[in-house]
């Protein structure tokens, strides 16, 4: 058995030469020093101190030396190491710092800009409007009252006393969707015509039907014109109607309800009149108007102020109204004799364009948030 050897130089051991750490170590402070970004810093640092780095498989010769040849040896080996790793952390640090820098400049968020990109929604106007309508309404103890949009020419016309050779009845004025058959038309059978309907007023019809007088109801809802698209036309439209039926009802009652409604709607100290007019179901008949909301009348004869929103004239058209024609009342077997009822009805598009000076329906009809945006989230 050979004793050990004592005499062993590790300047022979080819990677324990000094000159080959201080190779080591400088080509691995020389990579760590140009590492351009911290990817590729991790990548240096496992080929220049991991595990299979130079200085890594150094440092395991050390243990075949002889004792006094491993302290010089360890010692030169750690201080090369010991000179990497402090160089990686210190360049870690810069190339973080440096990212950090970059991040706040290239991801830099502008505060004064909207936290949100997405816009809010907004309800359309003639929703809003219909239903702030329908509660002044319900409030006075109304019902709101729907029915189908395709109705039978009966709702639409003849229980409302519009004569068979009425103008309102041509395809000029309204849209057909099945056609008059031979014979007599019938409310329910196959050879009864069917329309869009031309007003609300088959919904009050449909109401005195289903229900017992006193019958108090509010009808809003889409109607259908063969109108063409303008600034003040539209073939689809919505309208709103009334329908009070009660013992002792009387023309006072209805210019009272109307007098309620525009000052609910446009303000104290609005006020109605009512002219003479001609509808087939009201009897007496009068178009409604209401004063200008925006001269109060003020305008009138006054050359020095005039105002554009009613030329002038102090009033502005709203729509028609009047006495339930007994006629009608018939129709839906109530009886004329003990009951008495007024009715009334406009265009919703029409106010909307009184209450926010809208001066082309087309912007309703069209879809564009431009429009609608404006007037909010009202509920």
């Amino acid at each position: 058995m050979s004793a050990p050897n004592k005499s062993y130089d590790p300047v022979e051991v080819e990677a324990l030469k000094p000159e080959m750490i201080d190779a080591a170590r400088d080509e691995a402070l020389a990579a760590i020093a140009a590492a351009p970004d911290l990817e590729a810093l991790r990548e240096i640092k496992a080929a220049h101190a991991g595990d299979r780095s130079p200085l890594a498989l150094a440092n395991r010769e050390i243990g075949a030396l002889p004792p006094q040849a491993k302290a010089e040896a360890g010692k030169r080996v750690g201080q090369a190491r010991a000179a990497v790793g402090k160089a990686v952390k210190a360049r870690q640090e810069e190339l973080e710092a440096a990212r950090d820098e970059r991040v706040l400049v290239e991801e830099a968020v502008d505060v004064t800009l909207p936290y949100d990109r997405v816009p809010a929604g907004a309800r359309h106007p003639l929703t809003t409007l219909s239903e702030r309508i329908e509660d002044i309404f319900v409030a006075m103890g109304y019902e709101v009252a729907e029915g189908p949009e395709v109705e039978a020419e009966w709702f639409n016309f003849d229980a409302l006393n519009i004569p068979p050779d009425h103008p309102a009845r041509t395809e000029q004025d309204t849209f057909f969707v099945r056609a008059p058959a031979g014979g007599e038309p019938s409310v329910e059978g196959e050879s009864s015509p069917l329309v869009l309907r031309t007003h609300t007023s088959p919904v009050q019809i449909r109401s005195l039907l289903e229900r017992e007088p006193p019958v108090y109801v509010i009808c809003p809802g889409r109607v259908f014109r063969t109108d063409e698209l303008d600034a003040t036309h539209t073939p689809v439209f919505t309208q709103v109607e009334l329908l009070a039926i009660d013992e002792g009802l009387t023309m006072a009652d209805l210019k009272g309800t109307l007098d309620h409604m525009v000052q609910s709607l446009f303000g104290e100290g609005m006020r109605t009149r009512l002219r003479p007019y001609h509808f087939p179901f009201t009897e007496p008949s009068a178009e409604m108007d209401m004063v200008c909301y925006v001269c109060h009348g003020a305008s009138v004869g006054d050359p020095d102020r005039p105002c554009r929103t009613c030329s002038s004239e102090g009033w502005i058209e709203l729509g028609g109204c009047g006495m339930v024609n007994p006629r009608v009342l018939t129709a839906c077997g109530v009886d004329p004799e003990r009951y008495s009822g007024f009715a009334f009805g406009f265009g919703i598009e029409r106010m909307l364009m009184f209450r926010h000076n809208v001066e082309d329906m087309r912007d309703m009809v069209e879809g564009d948030v431009r429009f609608t945006r404006p007037f909010g989230m009202e509920i």
